[in-house]
């Protein structure tokens, strides 16, 4: 069990009860040991509905006895099952001894909220937020699939859990922004024909992935002067065809970079234009710039029986640190799913956060000062100077929405303000990444060049409202 050096404060819980000092434990993902019957909390039989119940049972390294636990603000955490996406929460804000602990869809509520707390010797206790009392293995009962409730606390081995942590969740998302700044789009050179990137900086160099053969690449030493790299996969990877037998063998769309615990990660979609018969694939490496990529395989795949499409892929930070997955393209248009800090691939619910016909795709979510903003390109890409791109955006207090635009409409009803429709030289802007919360990558079809996409990179500023802006 980690906990941070920071001791946060002595407790005293609302009933009356002091506990012995709560330490900010690191966000990760743990399994909950039991200290009276050495057996793991669980959301029984794998279930994945709202009010499952949660029991203890011998371990048996399934997801639905992990929780990502992280922290929600002072001393409380949520307690998130990595099987089904949904919190711990004493049922039905009871307050009474014995009351059930089951799992439910995450609102921010105070019954799905926990303390916890140093017990001495590499034991905890979980003190629910709105009750006040302790999680609890109900009536010491060591057998497999024994009920987990709540008790007032009295410091019995049936009240103390040992944490064992098997990944890390990262902190909250940097956040380098300025309010009212001065307008800043750089004067690029160099490599500039792009589509689709992603960008990152890492040790000094700047980089950007783009759709094409095999992941294409490019580098700077200062972000404005751009050389080409390698690709990452240059004759592509068997497997892409197995999900869509139309692939060319080496077409990449949309790719998406980002750190997160301390490796590179990049998503990417395989597809053909105009279809569902998609697939999101997976790579990492230790870091960009040692190239030492892997293979992570599928992460989602899509058919035409689906109203979604798993293409442009893009890896969320949010709040609490914990990472996500936002994705699609046209058809029922942008889905959400969390992400496994283990596997970086996605399970629970599926989200839907935006919708508009005539065309909605290449979504990316930042998290800034109290909310999460949704940027999709909205329009029609790939006609050159006939493309109608444009990047729209609005703003949510939860990651799953809803996302209003400053109008106040729901970008799931074809809300969205604009922020970048273009001009005569770069028509069509879109297929954007944001590097933090303060640099806007995109292309845009040059006007004066026949039409070419070509990279454009901007300081993405923000008004006095909390709206972005160039």
């Amino acid at each position: 069990m980690i906990f941070s050096n920071k001791v946060i404060a002595t407790a005293c819980i609302a009933v009356g009860f002091c506990a012995n000092s709560a330490y900010a434990i690191d966000n990760g993902v743990y399994t909950i040991e039991s200290k009276y019957s050495a057996k793991l909390v669980e959301v029984s039989s794998a279930q994945t509905n709202d009010g499952a119940n949660i029991s203890q049972w011998t371990a048996n390294q399934h997801n639905t006895q992990r929780w990502i636990i992280t922290n929600v603000g002072g001393n409380n955490y949520s307690v998130i099952n990595l099987n089904s996406g949904k919190a711990m929460e004493v049922y039905d804000w009871a307050i009474a001894d014995g009351a059930n602990v089951a799992q439910y869809e995450y609102s921010a509520v105070a019954t799905q909220h926990w303390q916890i707390n140093d017990n001495g010797n590499g034991y905890v206790s979980f003190i629910n937020a709105n009750s006040g009392k302790a999680l609890d293995l109900y009536e010491f009962n060591g057998s497999d699939g024994a009920n987990i409730s709540q008790w007032t606390y009295n410091g019995s081995d049936a009240q103390l859990w040992q944490l064992n942590k098997l990944a890390n969740v990262e902190s909250a998302p940097f956040d380098p922004s300025t309010t009212n700044g001065a307008t800043n789009h750089w004067p690029l050179t160099g490599s500039l024909v792009t589509h689709d990137p992603t960008i990152s900086y890492e040790n000094g160099t700047w980089w950007i992935f783009q759709t094409g053969p095999g992941i294409a690449g490019k580098w700077s030493d200062n972000g404005v002067t751009w050389n080409d790299a390698a690709a990452i996969f240059p004759n592509g990877l068997n497997w892409w065809s197995n999900y869509v037998p139309e692939h060319d063998g080496i077409d990449v769309w949309a790719p998406e970079l980002k750190s997160y615990n301390g490796r590179s990660w990049l998503y990417y979609a395989v597809s053909t234009f105009g279809s569902r018969v998609s697939a999101i694939g997976l790579t990492s490496a230790t870091s960009v710039s040692a190239g030492n990529w892997r293979d992570d395989g599928l992460v989602i795949n899509t058919t035409n029986s689906n109203n979604y499409n798993a293409i442009d892929p893009d890896l969320v930070i949010a709040k609490d640190g914990a990472p996500w997955l936002v994705f699609g393209s046209w058809n029922s248009g942008i889905k959400l799913m969390r992400i496994n800090p283990i596997t970086m691939k996605p399970f629970g619910e599926l989200y839907s956060l935006a919708s508009r016909s005539g065309g909605i795709e290449a979504p990316t979510i930042i998290y800034r000062q109290g909310y999460y903003y949704l940027f999709v390109s909205v329009g029609k890409c790939c006609a050159g100077t006939d493309s109608t791109y444009r990047i729209a955006y609005g703003r949510a207090s939860d990651i799953r929405g809803p996302y209003l635009d400053k109008n106040g409409n729901n970008m799931l009803s074809a809300g969205g303000s604009i922020l970048d429709a273009g001009n005569n030289q770069w028509v069509g802007p879109g297929g954007q990444d944001i590097l933090n919360t303060d640099v806007m990558v995109r292309h845009a079809y040059d006007g004066g060049d026949n039409g070419v996409p070509k990279l454009l990179i901007s300081t993405l500023n923000w008004d006095s409202n909390g709206w972005p802006k160039y």
